[in-house]
C-alpha cells in the first residue's frame, strides 16, 4: 500500500488499525477496525496534486459551511500520497429507484446553491487554492484535464470552439464528483465527501458530472428506470458542449482505445441549443452503445 511499512505502522498508531474496503484505479481506501475513520492512499496520476486538493477544498468546504469530513493527517510517501478522513454518518444517495434519482437531485440541487456561490477574484483552476500555471479561461480548465492524444481526434476542434461560450460563466467552487454516493444522508444533514477532483470553474461542469455519472449509472446498473420522465431531465442545468467534454473525459481515462470510438459528429449533436430531453437520450444512448463494446464502466 504504502512504500515503507514503518509509515504505515506510524499512521496506524495514531489512526488504525485498517481494513482494505475498495480498490479504485487512482485509490486505495481502508477503514479502521473501530469505525471512526478512514485511509486514502492516491495512485497514479499525480497522487500528492489529488491530496493537496481534496485537503484544500475540505478545509474551505467547512469554513463556508458544507458539511464535510475532518481531516485526521496527511502526507507523502515515495510515490504515494495519503490521507486519513474522519468517518462520517449517514447513507449514500442512490439512484436504484425513480423517487431515489428525484431525491439524489433534490440533494444536488440544494448543494449548488450552497456551493456555487459567486465569490470574487476566483480564476478557473484545479483546487479551490490558486497556484501558478494555471489557465485563464473555463475552457483551458476542462481541456487541460484531457491527455494530449485528444487534440490528434477528429473531435478536438469542434469541442475547442463549441466550449468558448462557457468562458463567460462566472467562476465558482465546484466539487468535481458529486456522483450519488459522495452525498451522504445523516437524517436532515448532507455530508459531501471525496473532494480530490475540486476545482475553480463553471457550476455547469457540476452538473454534467451529475447527469453523466446518472447517465452511466443508470445504463450500467441495467435499472428499469434509464428512461427518465422529462420532468426529471429537466431539473438537470445541462450545457451539452460540457456534458460531451465530460463523456470524452471518461473514455479518455478507460482502455487506450475507448477514447477512439466516439463518431466525429458527437459532440455537435450533444451540443445542440434548447434540447435538454434529447441530449439526454442521446448521451444514454451512446453510453449504452459503448457499454455494449466493451468499455469498462
Amino acid at each position: 500500500m504504502l512504500n515503507s511499512p514503518v509509515v504505515l505502522r506510524a499512521i496506524e498508531s495514531r489512526h488504525g488499525p485498517f481494513r482494505r474496503t475498495s480498490v479504485k484505479p487512482y485509490s486505495r481506501v481502508f477503514q479502521a477496525l473501530d469505525d471512526r475513520s478512514l485511509l486514502k492512499v492516491y495512485v497514479g496520476i499525480d497522487p500528492d496534486g489529488r491530496r493537496r486538493r481534496e485537503v484544500q477544498a475540505i478545509r474551505g468546504g467547512g469554513s463556508q459551511g458544507l458539511s464535510v469530513p475532518a481531516v485526521l493527517g496527511t502526507g507523502i510517501e515515495g510515490d504515494s500520497a495519503w490521507t486519513v478522513f474522519q468517518m462520517l454518518p449517514g447513507r449514500p444517495c442512490t439512484i436504484a429507484t425513480l423517487p431515489a434519482v428525484r431525491e439524489y437531485l433534490d440533494r444536488i440541487l440544494a448543494l449548488s446553491d450552497q456551493l456555487h456561490r459567486l465569490a470574487s477574484g476566483l480564476a478557473p483552476g484545479s483546487g479551490w487554492v490558486p497556484h501558478h500555471g494555471d489557465p485563464f479561461t473555463h475552457r483551458g480548465f476542462l481541456l487541460r484535464q484531457m491527455s494530449a492524444r485528444c487534440r490528434l481526434l477528429p473531435w478536438w476542434a469542434d469541442l475547442a470552439e463549441l466550449l468558448a461560450p462557457i468562458d463567460s460563466h462566472p467562476v465558482v467552487r465546484i466539487h468535481g464528483d458529486l456522483k450519488p454516493e459522495h452525498l451522504l444522508i445523516d437524517g436532515d444533514r448532507l455530508h459531501v465527501v471525496d473532494w480530490e477532483a475540486s476545482g475553480r470553474g463553471p457550476a455547469v461542469a457540476d452538473h454534467a458530472d451529475v447527469a453523466f455519472h446518472l447517465a452511466r449509472d443508470l445504463v450500467y446498473g441495467e435499472l428499469p428506470h434509464r428512461r427518465l420522465p422529462e420532468d426529471v431531465v429537466r431539473r438537470l442545468v445541462l450545457s451539452g458542449s460540457v456534458l460531451a467534454w465530460r463523456l470524452l473525459l471518461w473514455l479518455d481515462r478507460r482502455r487506450p482505445e475507448d477514447i477512439t470510438l466516439v463518431p466525429s459528429d458527437l459532440v455537435r449533436q450533444l451540443a445542440a441549443p434548447n434540447r435538454p430531453a434529447a441530449t439526454w437520450a442521446l448521451l444514454a444512448q451512446t453510453i449504452s452503445s459503448l457499454r455494449a463494446r466493451g468499455v469498462p464502466r
